[in-house]
């Protein structure tokens, strides 16, 4: 009979590991101890009649004992410690919740007003069209540099430099400058030939290298803005290679600068050329769009500022200069830029009327390291200045708020750890601890609230947005340790890799054909493959021997943490 009672007394410890709360665990035990019993008994007799049968029951005993001691600890941590932990968790988590709704419901009523209202730029703003004086000639026009700064896009570079060159504008009162960094000798000789081309046209095209790539993106824009010619510029347009411009993107832009003496900046709207290429181009199509129809949208109508995003805008050259200029002293030489111009009391102006065309990334590498770039950056930015947003003096209290609050804090800080850690540890770490409650409003209705104001710019995708909250969720864990990066300034803090850009949309089918040569390797994120192995460990379970329907939330959220785990997103590329 002491077999029996080790038996029992061992599977109950077991339950109480998971949870003694749990009936169907405690059926288990009762109907396995039961079934047991008679030959657990049978056998402790044996073992009385041998020889060694005292030594037996005295091992079994003794490992029984410790077995229960460690459990009964475990039990004590698990209560005293643990427990409190999550629910404390779980308070923080409705806050953090509560914080970033507030944020999307302010915005996206800031947007709906702009629009009910018809608060354009256009009403806002003097943009008459600038008109060639008879007198003055194209003198009457204003000096506009257009910069391209380029590495090694032997895909893209004929798009940018031909866009660029057909711009809508005064010839002589145009200069285009190509700023290649290209490592590769034979992209730099096709690159220096279509500028060539171009300045055959009759064109003022500059092709213009460097002997290093110090600084990167900013330091070559920096070293760009040094060259005499460039002194004569009054505006400075700036396009990545990807980007192709209408030819009335300057005849729609320079006239906000020239009749309001006050704007720094005029931002126009992206628009994405391969948006329907996979689903990874659709995930990231409504991502972008959200953010150009609601926050860049609210932030211009607010206070005149959000942050520039780094292509298809033009910039008043004396913003540039007295803001100190480009910096290389994080990822987001962009935001750096207009956080600077912002607080010497520039203001900027978002028309999202006017659209340029762009590429998204196609492979989930490049998008990777594009999300790693805009979230470290910026957190970097965030620790680096924000006491210099605090002492400013030509900026309003309340815009200091906005840039130091929603700018940073709710829209990037918040915004990325409460999805990551309520989806991807909580809620499956619930599953563990029966004795943690989650209000249902927290679990569906605020997610949901969020997920539907985050999804209104891409009406056309509503049905992708199961889809879409799930690949949030989890590249959220790669932004949130990208931002952990810049924070810390760890190894990869200003680490800067160049979006992989594919060009041609007709090009993408033979692309895929070269799939088969992509090594296995190349398709595996460690981090990625051990949170989802988590979640389905944790629906698994929560299906056996839990009846509150986690597993419903979590499986999914599984799932699709393989499939990033291993690239099975997106266009692959050989390498």
């Amino acid at each position: 009979m002491q077999g029996k009672y080790i038996k029992i007394t061992f599977l109950h410890s077991i339950s109480s590991f998971f949870g003694a709360s749990d009936p169907r665990t405690r059926v288990l035990v009762t109907i396995t101890g039961a079934c047991n019993a008679g030959g657990h008994a049978l056998r402790a007799v044996g073992d009385l009649v041998g020889v060694r049968g005292s030594d037996r029951l005295d091992f079994s005993t003794t490992v029984a004992a410790v077995v229960e001691s460690l459990v009964r600890a475990w039990r004590q941590v698990r209560m005293e410690l643990l427990v409190p932990l999550l629910r404390g968790a779980v308070v923080m988590c409705v806050v953090l919740s509560v914080v970033v709704l507030a944020e999307k419901v302010f915005l996206g009523v800031v947007s709906s007003v702009v629009k009910v209202l018809h608060r354009r730029p256009a009403r806002l703003y003097r943009c008459h069209p600038l008109v060639e004086d008879e007198e003055a000639g194209s003198e009457s026009f204003p000096m506009v540099l257009v910069q391209i700064p380029m590495y090694n896009e032997k895909e893209v570079y004929q798009l940018s430099v031909g866009a660029a060159c057909r711009l809508t504008w005064p010839a002589d009162r145009l200069i285009v400058q190509v700023l290649d960094d290209s490592t590769d000798a034979t992209v730099k000789k096709l690159v220096k030939k279509e500028c060539e081309k171009w300045g055959k046209k009759g064109i003022n095209v500059r092709y213009e290298t460097r002997k290093d790539r110090a600084g990167y993106k900013a330091g070559n824009l920096k070293e760009g803005m040094r060259h005499g010619y460039v002194q004569g510029c009054e505006f400075v347009a700036m396009f990545d290679a990807d980007f192709q411009p209408a030819p009335d993107f300057l005849v729609r832009t320079v006239p906000f600068l020239v009749h309001n003496p006050g704007l720094a900046l005029v931002q126009a709207r992206w628009e994405f050329v391969n948006a329907n290429d996979c689903l990874l181009t659709r995930m990231q199509e409504m991502s972008m769009d959200y953010h150009f129809k609601v926050e860049q949208e609210a932030g211009s109508s607010l206070c005149n500022f959000f942050g520039y995003n780094g292509t298809a805008g033009v910039w008043r050259r004396q913003a540039i200069d007295e803001s100190g200029g480009w910096e290389d002293r994080t990822t987001a030489e962009d935001m750096d830029l207009a956080l600077r111009a912002g607080l010497l009391g520039w203001e900027f102006v978002y028309v999202g009327s006017i659209k340029v065309k762009s590429e998204l990334p196609s492979t989930l590498k490049a998008y990777r390291s594009q999300q790693h770039r805009w979230s470290c950056g910026p957190a970097l930015l965030f620790k680096k200045m924000f006491w210099e947003i605090l002492a400013a003096k030509k900026v309003s209290f309340w815009k200091k708020l906005y840039m130091i609050y929603d700018f940073f804090i709710a829209r990037r800080i918040v915004s990325t750890f409460f999805t990551t850690f309520f989806f991807s540890v909580l809620l499956p770490m619930k599953v563990f601890f029966p004795e943690v409650q989650i209000p249902l409003w927290e679990l569906i209705f605020i997610p949901t609230a969020i997920t539907l104001l985050s999804s209104v710019g891409t009406p056309r995708s509503i049905h992708l947005i199961i889809l879409w909250v799930l690949f949030e969720n989890v590249m959220a864990l790669h932004r949130f340790k990208a931002i952990l990066i810049g924070f810390f300034e760890a190894g990869r803090a200003n680490e800067w890799i160049v979006t992989q850009k594919l060009g041609n949309i007709q090009k993408l089918k033979s692309i895929v054909r070269v799939t088969k040569s992509c090594h296995f390797k190349d398709r595996f994120h460690s981090l990625e493959l051990l949170i989802g192995l988590f979640l389905l460990v944790s629906a698994c379970y929560d299906y056996l021997y839990r009846d509150d329907n986690l597993y419903i939330f979590v499986l999914p959220q599984s799932i699709m943490y393989f499939a990033i785990g291993f690239e099975f997103m997106g266009v692959r590329v050989s390498s």
